[in-house]
C-alpha cells in the first residue's frame, strides 16, 4: 500500500479499511455482549423450540368433543402421559402438550356442559412445533455481526451462556492545542475543548474503547512520544494536521519512521485528514475543527474500526436530496442534515469549526464532486 495525497473520499474509506486486520477473540457473557461483534458464526445448541408447547391458554384435546377434563399442565411441568380420544387436559401458555393432542381449545372458546364436559372450536396451529424456529446446528448469526437484544435473546434460548466476540480496539486519544481549556468560560484566546468528551462516546457507539486519553500543548517532542508508547490498537489525534507553524502530525510521523497511508482527502470539511501507520499501529489524524474531525471520523476512523472488528460490510444507505446542494468540481462534499418528509436536508450552523449544526444533524449527506440537485439519491452516513 503506498502513500496517496489529496486522494478521493471513497478511495480513502478504502484505504482506511485496507489497513485494518481484524483483533483476536474473546468470550463473554450474554448479558456483558450487546453491540459486541461476533467472531464466530453462532448456531443453536437445540432445537427451538425445544419441545412441542402450547401457544394459548386452555386446553390440549384429544380427537373431538365433547371431552372430560383429566388434569393441568402448566409452564415448566413435563407432559404426563398420551391424551386418549375425548380427554382434554388443561393447559398453560408455554407448557408441553402431550402426546396425542390433536387441538387446542382455547378458554375463551370453552364452552362447558352440565356435566362438566367441554366443548368448542379448536386449532393444531394453536401448538408450537418442536424446531419449527430453528433446530440444533442451524447458524443464527454470521461472523462480524453486531449483536443486538434480539439477537443476545434468540442465542440465550438457544442454549448459549457466552458469546464469542471480536476484542473492541484500543484507542489511545491525543488531543493537541496550546488554545483549548477543558473546564470553565474560555479565557481571552482560548476555546473551551469540544472534541475531547465528545470522541469517546462516538468511538463507543461502533465498537472502540478509549484506554488512554492524553491532552498535549503543540509540542513536536510530546507527539512523538505519543505516537512511540505501545499497547493500543490504534491512535487517533487531533488538531496538527494542516501547515501552520504549530502543525507537528506530518513532521512527528517521519520523526519515528511511519508510513503514509493517505495525506489528505478530496472533501470538505476534513480536507487535511492523515491516515498512516507508526510501527504497525494505525494512525489517523483528524484536523482539530469539530465539523472537520467528524467528517475525519466517518472517513477513515469508522470503516479502520469495523476492519478491526472483523465486522461485516455495512449497507450502503441512500437518501433523496430536498434541495440542491453544491460540491466542489474536485472534492466530495460532506454535509450534516436531518430527513425531512420531502428529503434530506442541511442543518444550519454549519462551518468546519462549529458545533451547532452538527448537534442538529442525524447523519451526513456525502454529494459528489460538482454537487447534486433535489430528488437526487447519494450516500448517507447516519451517526451512530
Amino acid at each position: 500500500m503506498t502513500s496517496a495525497h489529496d486522494v478521493s473520499w471513497a478511495k480513502a474509506r478504502e484505504q482506511a479499511a485496507a489497513l485494518a486486520v481484524a483483533l483476536p477473540a474473546e468470550s463473554v457473557a450474554m448479558d456483558q455482549a450487546d453491540h459486541r461483534v461476533t467472531a464466530a458464526a453462532v448456531t443453536a445448541l437445540v432445537d427451538l423450540p425445544t419441545f412441542d408447547s402450547s401457544a394459548m391458554d386452555g386446553w390440549a384435546v384429544c380427537a373431538g368433543g365433547p371431552w372430560t377434563q383429566t388434569g393441568a399442565l402448566l409452564a415448566g411441568d413435563w407432559a404426563p402421559a398420551e391424551l386418549q380420544p375425548h380427554q382434554a387436559i388443561r393447559i398453560a401458555t408455554g407448557a408441553p402438550v402431550p402426546p396425542g393432542t390433536t387441538g387446542i381449545l382455547r378458554t375463551e372458546s370453552a364452552v362447558r356442559a352440565a356435566d362438566g364436559t367441554l366443548s368448542g372450536p379448536t386449532s393444531i396451529d394453536d401448538v408450537r412445533l418442536r424446531g419449527e424456529e430453528c433446530r440444533a446446528e442451524d447458524v443464527l448469526a454470521e461472523a462480524g455481526v453486531d449483536l443486538t437484544p434480539a439477537l443476545i435473546g434468540l442465542l440465550c434460548a438457544a442454549g448459549h451462556d457466552t458469546v464469542e466476540v471480536v476484542r473492541r480496539p484500543r484507542v489511545r486519544l491525543v488531543l493537541m492545542g496550546d488554545e483549548l481549556q477543558d473546564a470553565g468560560l474560555p479565557r481571552p484566546g482560548h476555546v473551551r475543548d469540544a472534541l475531547g468528551p465528545q470522541l469517546p462516546a462516538w468511538l463507543d457507539r461502533v465498537g472502540a474503547e478509549v484506554v488512554d486519553r492524553r491532552r498535549l500543548n503543540d509540542s513536536r517532542s510530546d507527539l512523538v512520544q505519543a505516537l512511540t508508547d505501545g499497547d493500543v490498537d490504534l491512535i487517533i489525534s487531533t488538531g496538527g494536521t494542516a501547515s501552520g507553524p504549530l502543525d507537528f502530525v506530518h513532521a512527528a510521523i517521519n520523526q519515528v519512521h511511519g508510513r503514509f497511508i493517505v495525506d489528505r482527502v478530496a472533501v470538505r470539511p476534513g480536507h487535511p485528514m492523515v491516515l498512516a501507520d507508526v510501527g504497525g499501529v494505525p494512525l489517523v489524524a483528524l484536523p482539530g475543527n469539530p465539523q472537520a474531525a467528524v467528517a475525519g471520523l466517518l472517513t477513515l476512523a469508522f470503516p479502520l474500526i469495523d476492519g478491526l472488528l472483523g465486522r461485516r460490510p455495512r449497507t450502503n444507505q441512500q437518501v433523496t436530496l430536498a434541495e440542491h446542494l453544491n460540491a466542489p468540481d474536485d472534492q466530495t462534499r460532506m454535509v450534516g442534515g436531518v430527513i425531512a418528509d420531502d428529503g434530506f436536508r442541511r442543518s444550519e450552523h454549519a462551518g468546519s469549526a462549529m458545533l451547532r449544526g452538527l448537534a442538529a444533524s442525524t447523519g451526513y449527506a456525502v454529494i459528489p464532486p460538482g454537487g447534486a440537485a433535489p430528488g437526487e439519491s447519494v450516500q448517507w452516513l447516519p451517526l451512530a
